[in-house]
């Protein structure tokens, strides 16, 4: 019955995420990516991990995507965006080809090698709120953190092209 859901949902997500890449309008884009988040909440709810369903929900589909769409309005970015073509282009096209590559071989390596008979061996404790925060603000405060400041920069960043748009 959970496949008859998951697939859907799966496919769902998938277009979604397509139409964020292929979408013209940055609105556009950041509306499927809202929606591809919260196919990806309804999937984590499809897998008994309904906290990491409300954290993606709150945090990425609420906030973070409220701060995209803020950033999106204030840049106030036309519907005429074209690309420009210059010779760097395809040396850094070539360059993440090859780390794609790269990723997709060490993938394949890693799952070759290992054993999906046995179910993992997972703790009462796991996925619990108390469980998270701890390990949140314990072993991964320096990744929270840093994260934080890059949010942080970037919509300052915004804020200083959009004001030099306006003078």
């Amino acid at each position: 019955m959970e496949l008859l859901i998951f697939y859907p949902l799966g496919g769902l997500c998938l277009i979604l995420a397509l139409g964020v890449v292929f979408n013209n309008s940055p609105v556009g884009s950041a509306v499927s990516l809202i929606g591809m988040m919260l196919g990806l909440a309804a999937i984590f709810v499809l897998l008994q991990a309904h906290f990491l369903a409300i954290l993606q929900v709150i945090i990425y589909a609420g906030a973070i995507m409220v701060l995209f769409m803020f950033v999106i309005m204030l840049l106030n970015l036309k519907q005429d965006l074209t690309w420009k073509t210059r010779e760097r282009n395809l040396f850094l096209s070539i360059l993440t080809g090859l780390m794609v590559a790269g990723v997709l071989y060490k993938f394949i390596e890693i799952t070759v090698g290992t054993n999906f008979d046995a179910p993992a061996d997972v703790p009462d404790t796991f996925g619990t709120t108390a469980e998270v925060g701890a390990k949140l603000f314990t072993d991964y405060v320096l990744p929270f953190e840093v994260a934080s400041i890059l949010l942080l920069a970037a919509m300052v960043g915004a804020v200083v092209l959009a004001k030099s748009k306006l003078d």
